[in-house]
Formats: structure tokens, sequence, C-alpha cells
């Protein structure tokens, strides 16, 4: 199980990310220029969504179904995913957002990520 603290522990050892509010949710962005959201938390920090590749979701939810699950919406079919955060461990919960992070940073600040 994932905790909020570990959450932000994992999500903020990504390089330049950034929290904002977003609607209901919290928003982790990439803070470089042209850089995007990678993922939100629930206010109760039950699950996360992160923004994958068609293909990356596919692999995942038919991988672990207990844990990732296609977001049910126009943003699913792009690869919005939502991640259990009560039954994922830290190290599959790293392998998704460093995913999700990877396509919301310009190629320039990927030699900068090791976890």
């Amino acid at each position: 199980m994932i905790t909020a603290a570990k959450f932000r522990k994992i999500v903020f050892a990504l390089p330049h990310t950034l929290e904002k509010p977003h609607f209901d949710r919290i928003a982790f962005r990439v803070d470089v220029p042209k850089g995007k959201n990678f993922c939100t938390l629930a206010g109760d920090a039950s699950n996360c969504n992160v923004f994958l590749t068609p293909d990356e979701q596919a692999m995942l939810t038919g991988a672990e179904p207990g844990i990732f699950a296609r977001i049910p919406n126009k943003w699913g079919d792009k690869g919005a995913t939502s991640i259990d955060l009560r039954a994922c461990d830290e190290a599959t919960l790293k392998s998704a957002l460093v995913m999700a992070w990877r396509h919301a940073a310009p190629a320039k600040y990927h030699d900068g990520l090791a976890l």
C-alpha cells in the first residue's frame, strides 16, 4: 500500500516535478518549458492517474489488472490509466511514474532521470 506521504516521496524524486491543484485531484507536472502533467492523485490518496501510451496501458492492465485500469472515458482511449495505490507496491509505482514522466518531459531532460 502506498500512502500519500510515500507517493509524494516517490513522485518528487523525479526531476523538475511540481505539485498543483487540479479539480478534485492534485496534479504533478514537469516544471520545465513545454513540460506537462504526468499524473494526478486522488484527494483520499487511494489512487492516482498516469498518462501513458495506449500500448503501455495495455501492457500494464494486462499484467496487473488488480492494480492498473483504463480510465473509462476519452482520456482512457489515449492511455490515461488509474493505479490503485492500496494494491500497488513501490517498485511498480515508480516504474509507471517514470513512464508517464518521460512522456511529459521534453527529451533533453530525460538524461537527468535516474531512479
